[in-house]
C-alpha cells in the first residue's frame, strides 16, 4: 500500500515538474483582418513577383513551399496573445492538476503512517518493535525453537509408523469380514492381493529403518545460557509481561489503524468522484477571444495546448494507482472488520502443539501480532518463546539450576540476631530448586520474588521454623501445605496489596507468632483465625479503623498483641477485655487520647506499651492499681503535662518511659516505686530533680536529657548506688555534686552539652567509666587533673562540636545497655 502511495508521488512530482518548466499555449489569429483581406492575395502576389528565369514546375513548387497565411504579427504579439490565452480558456484542472495530486499524495502518505506518529501510539509501537528485535537478538529464542522443533519431529515420527502397521493388519487379515464380500463388485486391480500383501510387507520391512517398532529414548536437550544471556532473557520475560498488560488494556492503536483506514478510503472515494470527470477537460485546441483587438488586429484565436495529452496520460495512471490504493484499503478495512483482530489465539491460529498453552491476547497487542503475522510469521514464533508461560517456567528453572545452585545457597546462609541459620533471597524470579535442600536451615526470608511456590520437596527443610514474606506471591501445594502446618512457627508478613497473603495462613494449626505489615484499612483480609490454635504473639502493621472482630477467637491463646496503626484513630478498643490472658499490649499510633478502660480486665498484664498517641492526662492510671503483673509501662511520645499521685500506686514497677512528653516536675509519689529499675525522662520540661530520688535504691538506668536542669541532688550519686548508665546531655548543668565516685557500677555517663566548666577530681576513682564510659567534650576533659585524665583517656570519646554529639557511641555488649528512647531514635 506504501508503494503505490510512492509511485501516485512519483506521477504527480513528475507532472508538477513538466507542468513548471514546459507549459505553454501557443495560438494563431483564426479571421484576417478586413483590410487585409481586399488587398492581400497570396497566391498572386507570389506568382507576380517570382523570377522569369523560374520555369512553370518549379514556380509551381515554390508556391506550394511558401503557402499560408501571413498576419502581419511580430514574436512578441504572439506571446503576448498565447500568455493572455493561457489564463483565459484553459481550464483550472489542466493548470493546476500535477499540484493538487502532489498536495493529494502528500495527504495520503501522511496518514497512511498516522499511527506510526501519533504519540499514544507510536511509543507503544516502537517499544514492540523493540522489544521484536530483542527477542530475535536474545540466544534463548533459537535454543528454545530448536529444542522445540526437535521435540515434535521425535513425536511425528512415531504417528506414521503407528498408522502404517494398523494399515498393514487391516490389509493381512483374511478373516476381516469387509475384505470377504463377494457381493460387492471390486476393481480390477493390477496384481493379485497376495501380490498386494506382499509388496506391502515388503515395503513396510524395507522402511522398518526409518520407523521402528520401538523408538528408542531420545536424548534431553539441554538449553545452557551463560550469566549473561541467562539475566537478559529474565529481564526481557519481565519486559514483556508489562508491555502486555499495558497493550491489553487498552484498544487504541486498533481503534487508530481502523480511523486512518476509514480515513484513506473516504479521501479516494472523494478524490474519484472529482477527479474522474476531469479527464474530459483536456482538451488539444481551443478557441481563444481576447480582448486584444485594438492591439493585434484580430478577435479570435486557435490555441493548442502542448501538455495535453501528456497530462492526460498522467492523469489516467495517477487515477489508476488511486484505484489501486482504494482497492488495498477497501481490503484492508474488510479485514479489519471480517475478523476478530483484538483477540489473539495461539491455540486456534496456529496448528503447533507447543503453542497451545499459550493464554489467548487481546486488544493492541493482539492487533499488533496480527499485523506482524501479515508480515512475516516467523516473528511471531520468536516473540512466541517470551509469551509461553509453559517456556517461562522452564527458563526460569534452567536459570535457577545453572545459578542458584545448592553450594550458593549455602554461601548466602548467614546467622541471625539469635545465631539460627537464615537465608535472605530477594528479587528472583521464583524459588530454586535446591533451596528444599536446605535441611540445616531455620530461617527463611523472601523478598519481592514473583512466584514463591512451596512444592512437597519443602518436608526435607527439617530445621525450617520461621518464614518472612515481603511483597511475594507465595502458593503451597497441598503435601508442602501439611509440613508447613507441622513446622512453621514464625510467620511474617509484609504486603502492598491485601491479595498478597496467602489464603492457607489460617490453617497453620501449629504457628506461634504471626506478624502482619501492610496496607489493612477496613476489611480483615484473614478471616477466621479459629484453627490457629496455638497463636501467642499476633502484631499487626497497619492503618486499621477498629480492632478485627476475629480477634476474639484467639483471645484464649494470644499472650502478646502489637498494633501499629500509622497514625490512624483506633476504634473497638474494648473488645481487649477478652482477651485476659494477654502479658504485653502495644498500641502505637493508634490517637489515643486516654488510657482504655479495658485495660483494668487484663490481669496478667506485664508489659504497656502506648507511644505515640494523643495521651494528655493519666487519670486512669488508678484504675490500674490492681494489675499486680504490671512492671513495664511506656508512655513516651504524647502530650502529657502532669504526672498524678497515682503513679505510686503501681507497686511493681520496674520500668517507666515517660520520654518526650511536657512533663514540669516530677511527683513525690514517683520514688515511692521502690523496685524502679529504669527510669527515662528525656525530652521534658524538667527544672529541677528532687532529693528524693534516693528512695529509688534499684535505679540502673536513669535518662533525664533534653531537660532545661542546671544542677543534680547530690543524693543521686550518694544513695542510688546501682546506677549503671546516667544520660544528662543537652541541659544547662553548671556543675557536678560531689559523691560521684561512690557510684562504683557506673558504666556510662553522658555529659555533653551542658554549660559545665569543669570536672570534678574524683570522676578518676569510677573504674566503670574507664575505656568510653565517659561522654564529654575534649576541651572540658582537659579540666581534669592529668592522673584522671590518663587513667580515662583510654578510648575515652571525646566531642568537640554539635555532629559530635549526636554520634552514637561504641561499646562492647555487656556495657551498652542503655536504652533511653532519644538514642534508640538516633
Amino acid at each position: 500500500m506504501e508503494y503505490t502511495v510512492v509511485l501516485m508521488l512519483m506521477t504527480s512530482v513528475l507532472a508538477s515538474t513538466v507542468q513548471l518548466s514546459r507549459d505553454k499555449v501557443v495560438c494563431i489569429p483564426l479571421d484576417p483582418p478586413a483590410s487585409a483581406n481586399s488587398s492581400y492575395s497570396p497566391s498572386d502576389s507570389s506568382a507576380s513577383r517570382l523570377p522569369a528565369r523560374f520555369g512553370p514546375d518549379n514556380s509551381q513548387n515554390l508556391l506550394l513551399t511558401a503557402s499560408g497565411r501571413h498576419t502581419h504579427l511580430v514574436y512578441q504579439q504572439y506571446v503576448y496573445v498565447s500568455q493572455v490565452c493561457y489564463h483565459e480558456i484553459l481550464p483550472p484542472s489542466s493548470r493546476f492538476f500535477p499540484y493538487i495530486a502532489l498536495l493529494l499524495s502528500l495527504m495520503l502518505a501522511a496518514s497512511g503512517s498516522f499511527w506510526l506518529r501519533f504519540p499514544h501510539t507510536s511509543a507503544c509501537i516502537e517499544h514492540f518493535l523493540a522489544i521484536l528485535a530483542k527477542c530475535c537478538e536474545s540466544p534463548w529464542t533459537s535454543q528454545s525453537l530448536s529444542h522445540t522443533a526437535q521435540q515434535e519431529n521425535l513425536q511425528d515420527k512415531e504417528v506414521p509408523h503407528k498408522s502404517l502397521r494398523g494399515h498393514l493388519r487391516v490389509q493381512s487379515n483374511p478373516y476381516r469380514p469387509f475384505l470377504k464380500r463377494s457381493d460387492s463388485p471390486t476393481p480390477p486391480s493390477p496384481c493379485s492381493s497376495r501380490h498386494s500383501v506382499v509388496s506391502v510387507t515388503a515395503r513396510l520391512t524395507k522402511s522398518s529403518a526409518h520407523f521402528p517398532t520401538q523408538s528408542p529414548p531420545c536424548p534431553r536437550h539441554e538449553i545452557s545460557l551463560d550469566k549473561s544471556d541467562g539475566e537478559e532473557a529474565r529481564a526481557l520475560f519481565e519486559r514483556i509481561k508489562r508491555f502486555r498488560s499495558h497493550c491489553e488494556s487498552s484498544g487504541v492503536i486498533y481503534k487508530v489503524y481502523l480511523g486512518q483506514t476509514i480515513f484513506k478510503l473516504l479521501m479516494v472515494t472523494l478524490i474519484l468522484s472529482y477527479m474522474g470527470p476531469l479527464l474530459s477537460a483536456f482538451s488539444f485546441t481551443h478557441i481563444c477571444h481576447p480582448e486584444v483587438q485594438p492591439l493585434v488586429g484580430y478577435a479570435a484565436f486557435q490555441c493548442i495546448h502542448v501538455l495535453s495529452s501528456l497530462l492526460h496520460k498522467l492523469l489516467v495512471t495517477y487515477l489508476i494507482l488511486l484505484g489501486l490504493y482504494g482497492l488495498l484499503n477497501s481490503y484492508t478495512l474488510s479485514w479489519i472488520l471480517y475478523n476478530s483482530l483484538r483477540e489473539y489465539p495461539f491455540n486456534l491460529l496456529n496448528e503447533t502443539r507447543s503453542q497451545r498453552d499459550v493464554p489467548e491476547l487481546r486488544n493492541d497487542l493482539a492487533f499488533l501480532l496480527h499485523m506482524l503475522e501479515q508480515y512475516d510469521p516467523l516473528l511471531v514464533q520468536h516473540l512466541f518463546v517470551f509469551l509461553c508461560p509453559e517456556r517461562e517456567s522452564h527458563f526460569l528453572d534452567t536459570h535457577l539450576e545453572g545459578h542458584w545452585g545448592k553450594d550458593k545457597l549455602r554461601d548466602l546462609t548467614t546467622s541471625d540476631q539469635h545465631g539460627r541459620p537464615c537465608l535472605h533471597l530477594v528479587a528472583i524470579p521464583q524459588l530454586p530448586p535446591a533451596l528444599f535442600s536446605l535441611s540445616h536451615l531455620q530461617v527463611l526470608k523472601l523478598e519481592r520474588i514473583t512466584d514463591a511456590r512451596f512444592t512437597v520437596q519443602v518436608s526435607n527443610m527439617t530445621s525450617l521454623r520461621e518464614l518472612h514474606l515481603c511483597q511475594c506471591t507465595a502458593t503451597a501445594e497441598a503435601g508442602a501445605l501439611r509440613v508447613l502446618q507441622e513446622r512453621l512457627e514464625v510467620l511474617s508478613i509484609a504486603f502492598a496489596r491485601s491479595s498478597e497473603i496467602p489464603s492457607w495462613v489460617v490453617s497453620l494449626r501449629g504457628l506461634r507468632e504471626l506478624r502482619l505489615s501492610g496496607r489493612l484499612r477496613r476489611s480483615w483480609p484473614l478471616g477466621s483465625l479459629r484453627n490457629l490454635l496455638h497463636i501467642r504473639t499476633l502484631v499487626i502493621h497497619g492503618m486499621l479503623q477498629q480492632l478485627p472482630g476475629v480477634l476474639h477467637e484467639v483471645a484464649g491463646s494470644l499472650v502478646r498483641l502489637e498494633v501499629r496503626n500509622e497514625d490512624t484513630k483506633l476504634l473497638g478498643i474494648s473488645s481487649l477485655k477478652r482477651m485476659i490472658d494477654l502479658t504485653e499490649l502495644q498500641l502505637r499510633g493508634c490517637q489515643l487520647e486516654r488510657l482504655p478502660s479495658a485495660l483494668q480486665a487484663l490481669t496478667k498484664l506485664q508489659t504497656l506499651d502506648i507511644p505515640n498517641n494523643r495521651l494528655r492526662t493519666l487519670g486512669e492510671l488508678s484504675h490500674l492499681a490492681h494489675l499486680n503483673c504490671l512492671s513495664s509501662l511506656r508512655l513516651s511520645n504524647n502530650h502529657v503535662g502532669v504526672l498524678p499521685a497515682s503513679i505510686g500506686d503501681l507497686k511493681g514497677l520496674a520500668v517507666l518511659d515517660l520520654c518526650y512528653n511536657q512533663l514540669l516536675d516530677i511527683p513525690l509519689a514517683l520514688f515511692s516505686l521502690c523496685n524502679l529499675q529504669k527510669l527515662l525522662l528525656a525530652g521534658n520540661l524538667l527544672e529541677r530533680i528532687p532529693g528524693d530520688v534516693k528512695a529509688l535504691k534499684q535505679l540502673t538506668d536513669l535518662d533525664i536529657s533534653r531537660n532545661r536542669l542546671q544542677s543534680l541532688p547530690s543524693e543521686l550519686f550518694t544513695n542510688c548506688m546501682k546506677l549503671c548508665l546516667l544520660n544528662v546531655s543537652r541541659n544547662s548543668l553548671r556543675s557536678l555534686p560531689a559523691g560521684i565516685s561512690s557510684l562504683s557500677q557506673l558504666c556510662k555517663f553522658d555529659l555533653r552539652d551542658n554549660s559545665l566548666r569543669e570536672l570534678p577530681a574524683e570522676l578518676g576513682r569510677c573504674p566503670g567509666l574507664r575505656g568510653g564510659g565517659l561522654l564529654v567534650e575534649s576541651h572540658i576533659f582537659l579540666t581534669l587533673p592529668p592522673c584522671a585524665r590518663d587513667y580515662l583517656s583510654n578510648c575515652c570519646c571525646l566531642g568537640s562540636n554539635e555532629s559530635d554529639l549526636d554520634d552514637f557511641p561504641h561499646f562492647s555488649p555487656s556495657q551498652w545497655r542503655f536504652s533511653s528512647a532519644m538514642e534508640s531514635q538516633i
